[in-house]
């Protein structure tokens, strides 16, 4: 992780704060920041592509039938 020090100008400041203030669940001055970059390089695609979630079905008859229905059972089991 990359600790930066930056200077804002008023005008760029106050917008900041306003948007943080109208937030309905406050947010921190870093996370607005890290968003707001993350969005820039993305849109120039200079952000790399977070890897895609592929959920593949397990074959016919790999195992139980009421996974589904008995979840906690199969969890707490050791």
């Amino acid at each position: 992780m990359k600790r930066a020090t930056i200077t804002l100008p008023d005008d760029l400041e106050q917008a900041l704060e306003q948007f943080m203030a109208e937030q309905a669940v406050p947010v921190q001055l870093t996370a607005v920041v890290q968003s707001a970059v993350r969005e820039y390089l993305g849109e120039r695609d200079d952000l790399p592509s977070p890897a895609v979630l592929r959920i593949r079905p397990a074959p016919r008859g790999s195992g139980q039938n009421d996974v589904s229905v008995s979840h906690d059972q199969y969890l707490s089991s050791t």
